[in-house]
């Protein structure tokens, strides 16, 4: 039994060694070291950041800009050249030689491609768009009317292209008054001819006998014409460029008689196959209204 008891004996003078289990101590003790960044550490550097500023600190004429001295126009003539060319560096603006061969690829790709663009849009456009006749006309308005009064010179300067019959006599043709000049049988792209519109047709409103058109003697001329529109049925009207020498017909209104020093309204209205002239929303269309006065 000597070994147990030696064993033992061993355990209990270890036991006995150990202060943990020494007799009066009923908890560890545990030992707390500072580690650096701790609070107690903080506390100095918050304190140091709300410090006063030094009265040096607080002279705020020593941050104000110097003023720049003032330059002679020799300096900023030599500034100049220097900017258009700068020897030094090879600068032409402050562009090397190679900054500007890439800016000036850049807006002629930037600039040849907007142009092809804008070409591609306009022939899409073009290929489109018939020359002969508009492609809808579903909002094309009926034949409307004009007149040329205000004194003679206005007339006379709507009569310029109707001045000369000889010109209507080579370029058109003689129509039949009792039916229309169609041509629809030709191609459409096929130029038409043209009917005689003659000056001299309108008689005393023609201006030949009497340049002032009546105004003078207070008996005052008045030209009405129709708008050129499609499908127009007084002559038939083929548009700009298929009826080349094509001249818009006139009708001239004379009003022998009237009564001196009085004020009074004229209305004019178109009457036809596809023409309105009695619409409740536009009261002047298919139609003309003026007035007339003529003093004593």
């Amino acid at each position: 039994m000597e070994p147990n008891t030696t064993a033992g004996g061993a355990d209990e003078q270890l036991h006995g060694d150990d202060p943990a289990n020494a007799p009066g101590d009923s908890e560890p003790k545990v030992e707390l070291e500072m580690v650096p960044g701790s609070v107690d550490e903080e506390e100095p550097e918050e304190l140091a950041q709300h410090q006063p500023l030094e009265r040096e600190d607080l002279d705020f004429e020593k941050w104000k800009p110097k003023p720049k001295p003032k330059k002679t126009f020799s300096q900023k003539i030599d500034e100049t050249k220097r900017y258009l060319w700068n020897p030094v560096t090879r600068e032409f603006m402050g562009r090397s030689g190679k900054s500007w061969s890439l800016i000036l690829l850049f807006y002629s790709t930037l600039y040849i491609f907007l142009a092809a663009m804008f070409g591609a849009c306009m022939w899409a456009l073009m290929w489109s768009i018939n020359p002969y006749a508009p492609t809808y006309n579903d909002r094309v308005m009926p034949p409307g009317m004009m007149m040329s009064p205000r004194g003679a010179q206005r007339i006379r300067h709507l009569l310029q292209r109707r001045d000369e019959d000889p010109i209507q006599e080579q370029q058109n043709i003689q129509c039949a008054q009792d039916a229309y000049f169609m041509q629809d049988d030709k191609e459409e792209s096929a130029e038409r001819k043209a009917c005689q519109f003659k000056r001299s047709w309108l008689r005393k409103c023609s201006g030949l006998q009497d340049p002032s058109f009546g105004y003078s003697e207070g008996r005052p001329c008045v030209l009405l014409k129709m708008t050129g529109i499609f499908n127009l049925k007084y002559y038939p009207y083929y548009g700009k460029k298929r009826h080349v020498n094509y001249t818009n017909p006139l009708i001239a209104v004379r009003f022998p008689r009237v009564q001196l020093d009085t004020h009074f309204s004229v209305q004019c209205k178109l009457n036809g196959k596809g023409i309105i002239n009695d619409s409740p929303t536009d009261r002047f269309l298919g139609s003309i209204t003026f007035s007339l006065e003529v003093g004593a």
